[in-house]
């Protein structure tokens, strides 16, 4: 029964508490007979060995649990900024998600990075507060943040009961009612009536929720002011409704490390959260219409799949994980990679359990499952049918900004070096490689250090490879500061034949972030079209070549003003080269300037450390934006260039005894002071 399933991401800043919870639900639901713990090395859902010795998840890791006749595919994701491709792949694909926020850290730099995420692919959302036995927590200023720096509407629909090492259980304010956790492992709940106690406090929760209700409800509204009684199943009915536009996103509270909080929840995730027949339809791109269409829900449809994930693994090659939005695929059956333009054999579905695994005798239309079988899938693929030639809309990554050198130490294991960078390439759209044409060096990039660090970490010990690792290199890029014109000629006789060419470029600077633009004003009456194509192909080509130092362009418009065609001499292999010197040379008259990242930072530290923080940062060429004050510490946000940012924390642990983090992502490229 679709109606009885649910696919739902787990997502946070890093160290929020998500995989903590997702062991928990793992455990009430059965599906694991004992609690995993993080800090032991032994969380199911984080089983590669490099997430065990580090404690931080990297891979998102899929898993399928049963609660009161409800199935939930959940998938834990990664909290460190790095890995944010994880979670984009992850929300492209899920229909509800649970955002978990720190009680003492409230809206952390991550959490509003995932927030935005779900916010671009419309993810319905609940909020849960966890931690609520530290020192220090704060379940109204949660409240208060998420309403001032997400800008949602956010009632709680629970209140807890005490704080820090107070903290018993909470007050549903649905059923008003307490419910208090009487054993270690937190299976036994007391539920009881509402003591006098807490009683005005539980009221004035449950008028603030109806309020926030009556905006988004007639219903709630009538029967309010006509002084009716409001029915839990009518408040979770109305509140459901509003969850599922994102008008609403309701708000728990719970301690998971300490097994209170969480049965709650999965009743959350069964009431609010959408089924795949309810949650917002995905959009693709019908080919042979061009034409943009939803794609609704469609168990009897043509089969129509999104491969979101590649994981490799060793004895069964690629695991493709793939989100169905219509019809069915079953054992053996072909299927069309819509985008390669290729049929393939499914030779063998399954249902994941992070790394373990279940034969499955079909993945329908809402499901998500595992394809084993299809070798050129990427991620980003649509799975379909010839009769229907659809792509499901594209996911977006940003670029790399960090680099290393990596070489094997043995002429033998070059090879099986490229292999296996190719597999990691493929698993993660994020990591990308490349040779240096003059040194001949192989060239890997990745999100970041600790990205790096775990990719070069994978190589050396999971794929047992000899190499040599040089030390972080930034990604710089280059661009024009002025209009300039160039007029290139081009002639070279090859086999007895004249191949010549003549074409005037123009190139001038674009805004940061638009990206490189190619358009070509030249009448296009008696030249044949595939000249144009040959002067498109080497300008385009020449974008990547860079100007002065062979770091990709960016932000640059090249025009086409003048061609000079012959039909005697004029070839495409003539015009291609000719528009790459053309540009080149226009490039090295326009001012070329280099470009470096700028990152954005934002730093928590103790109040008695910030000025020395900010110190740091300055003396690193950082600019503060803004400080916002916590009764703790203090958040601090700060745009700084990433080759001034390396060995950072080092440094900032020695000034703040270790007390003060930070997190660090892309912001944009800007020139490179002298």
């Amino acid at each position: 029964m679709v109606k009885s399933m649910r696919n739902i991401g787990i997502m946070a800043h890093i160290d929020a508490g998500k995989t903590t919870t997702t062991e928990r639900i793992l455990y009430y639901a059965g599906k694991s007979h004992r609690i995993g713990e993080v800090d032991d090395g032994e969380a199911v859902m984080d089983w590669m060995e490099q997430e065990q010795e580090r404690g931080i998840t990297i891979q998102s890791a899929a898993t399928t649990i049963y609660w009161k006749e409800v199935q939930i595919n959940i998938i834990d994701t990664p909290g460190h900024v790095d890995f944010t491709a994880e979670v984009e792949r992850s929300l492209r694909v899920l229909d509800g998600a649970v955002a978990i926020f720190d009680s003492v850290r409230g809206v952390e730099p991550q959490t509003e990075t995932v927030w935005h995420q779900a916010e671009r692919y419309r993810v319905p959302c609940i909020c849960y507060v966890n931690k609520m036995d530290r020192v220090g927590a704060d379940f109204f200023q949660v409240l208060a943040d998420i309403a001032g720096k997400l800008g949602a509407e956010a009632p709680a629909i629970q209140i807890p009961i005490g704080k820090e090492s107070e903290f018993e259980g909470v007050l549903d304010l649905i059923e008003m009612q307490e419910i208090r956790w009487e054993d270690a492992e937190g299976e036994r709940m007391r539920v009881s009536r509402i003591t006098e106690e807490y009683s005005a406090w539980a009221r004035e929760g449950r008028e603030k929720l109806i309020d926030a209700l009556s905006r988004h409800s007639d219903l709630i509204t009538e029967r309010y002011l006509a002084g009716e009684d409001l029915s839990p199943d009518l408040l979770r009915q109305e509140l459901r409704k509003a969850v599922l536009t994102r008008r609403l996103f309701p708000v728990l509270a719970g301690a998971s490390r300490r097994n209170r909080g969480v049965q709650p929840l999965l009743d959350a995730i069964a009431w609010y959260l959408p089924a795949p027949d309810e949650a917002r339809p995905g959009m693709g791109h019908h080919l042979k219409k061009d034409l943009e269409i939803p794609i609704p829900y469609d168990p009897a449809g043509q089969p129509l799949g999104l491969v979101f994930k590649i994981q490799n693994d060793r004895e069964a090659g690629s695991l493709c994980y793939v989100r169905m939005y219509a019809g069915s695929i079953k054992p053996g059956q072909m299927v069309f990679n819509v985008g390669k333009k290729k049929r393939e054999r499914a030779n063998r579905l399954l249902r994941m359990h992070a790394n373990k695994s279940d034969p499955l005798d079909a993945l329908a239309a809402g499901d998500i499952g595992v394809i084993i079988g299809l070798k050129s899938a990427q991620t980003g693929d649509t799975l379909g049918s010839e009769g229907y030639p659809v792509i499901l809309e594209k996911m977006q990554f940003p670029e790399p900004v960090i680099s290393v050198a990596i070489e094997p130490k043995t002429s033998s294991e070059q090879d099986k070096l490229r292999d296996i960078l190719a597999i990691l390439s493929k698993e993660d759209p994020t990591f990308t490689t490349k040779e240096n044409e003059e040194t001949g060096q192989l060239i890997i990039s990745g999100m970041g250090e600790l990205h790096l660090d775990v990719l070069v970490t994978r190589i050396l010990k999971e794929f047992r490879v000899e190499a040599k690792v040089g030390n972080p290199q930034v990604t710089y890029r280059e661009s024009v500061s002025r209009e300039a014109e160039h007029s290139q000629v081009f002639s070279k006789v090859l086999g007895g034949k004249e191949n010549a060419a003549g074409v005037t470029i123009q190139v001038q600077p674009l805004p940061r972030g638009t990206g490189n633009r190619y358009t070509c004003e030249v009448k296009r009456s008696d030249i044949p079209e595939a000249i144009f194509d040959a002067v498109e192909r080497g300008i385009t080509g020449a974008f990547a070549g860079g100007i002065v130092l062979g770091y990709p362009c960016i932000d640059v418009g090249a025009v086409l003003k003048d061609l000079q065609y012959s039909e005697l001499t004029g070839t495409e292999f003539a015009f291609e080269a000719c528009g790459s010197l053309g540009f080149d040379e226009a490039c090295r008259a326009a001012g070329p300037i280099l470009l470096e990242p700028v990152m954005s930072v934002m730093l928590n530290s103790p109040k008695e450390f910030v000025g020395d923080a900010i110190s740091l940062i300055t003396q690193r060429g950082g600019q503060v934006l803004s400080i916002d004050s916590k009764p703790k510490t203090d958040e601090i946000k700060i745009l700084a260039p990433l080759a001034q940012m390396f060995g950072f924390m080092t440094a900032l642990r020695s000034v703040s005894q270790g007390r003060a983090s930070f997190t660090m992502e892309f912001s944009h490229f800007e020139a490179k002071a002298d």
